[in-house]
């Protein structure tokens, strides 16, 4: 893995919201930043009709071309595709992306060829049962710096019944599965997907706590308010900093492998998880 890769892998890990802005919008560029997104994606994909995408590369090369552009990610249509194509085409005539998101995503050549052809690091999306069958092999890819995925497309597929228990099962075993598959080839976190209700603030703290749990590394998000709520949810209670701040002064102090702090036993894997909380 090359340092560019390396260096991407670890400001990626550090993003925790990522906000979408469809390219016909090039106007809401500023503004996404403005709300305190870690990283502004522009979208030509789903967000863009077909008989809009040409306008939408024309705003999007003027954006990246005037004195008020800042680094955005761009989600290109699928590998292989008409659109794909033109995109990549884009993609070269813009030096200073920061990256781009692979749309359905199933196969290790989709994502080596975008690296290829344009040198950025690839998030790639799991939008389909293939792609998710095939998520050991895209790890291996050069290029690949994270996973995302689309679930509603993936229920779609599946013909998994969204909103239902069932859902909600199918949904953390592709956040393990992406979250296991990451870890054994060193790419970021993944990034968990969108929460469509962009007004539903308690259900969206519920979504970011479970996925931050588990250990992903950030969320897509469709809408600036989204982007407040996830990282207040974010952040750790003063109790539970103040346990971390004990127990990694404790262990400094007296070098101790096992000691208690309030009561609790302490070892090593919880003197680690506290210096990773103190490190955030």
């Amino acid at each position: 893995m090359d340092s560019v890769i390396k260096n991407k892998i670890k400001t990626i890990s550090q993003n925790k919201t990522w906000l979408f802005v469809p390219a016909t919008r090039i106007d809401r560029v500023a503004k996404a930043f403005d709300s305190g997104a870690d990283a502004v994606i522009v979208d030509l994909e789903d967000a863009v009709a077909p008989e809009d995408k040409a306008s939408g590369r024309e705003v999007l090369q003027q954006y990246h071309d005037s004195k008020d552009y800042q680094p955005i990610w761009l989600r290109i249509n699928k590998a292989g595709s008409e659109e794909f194509f033109k995109d990549i085409v884009l993609c070269q005539k813009m030096p200073n992306l920061a990256g781009v998101l692979l749309a359905k995503a199933e196969q290790v050549a989709d994502i080596e060829s975008v690296h290829q052809l344009i040198n950025l690091p690839v998030i790639a999306l799991i939008e389909s049962a293939i792609g998710l069958y095939q998520i050991d092999s895209m790890a291996k890819a050069v290029g690949l710096a994270a996973f995302s995925y689309g679930f509603l497309d993936l229920c779609n597929d599946l013909r998994v019944q969204v909103g239902t228990p069932a859902a909600d099962i199918v949904a953390n075993q592709i956040r393990y599965q992406l979250m296991l598959i990451s870890k054994v080839h060193e790419l970021a976190a993944p990034i968990d997907t969108v929460y469509p209700d962009f007004n539903d603030k308690a259900g969206l703290s519920t979504r970011v706590n479970l996925w931050s749990q588990m250990g992903m590394s950030g969320m897509l998000c469709i809408h600036p308010k989204q982007v407040a709520v996830v990282q207040q949810t974010l952040q750790p209670t003063d109790e539970a900093l103040s346990f971390a701040q004990r127990v990694v002064e404790e262990y400094e102090r007296s070098g101790q492998a096992v000691f208690k702090v309030n009561g609790q036993m302490v070892d090593a894997p919880v003197i680690e998880r506290s210096r990773q909380l103190l490190d955030k």
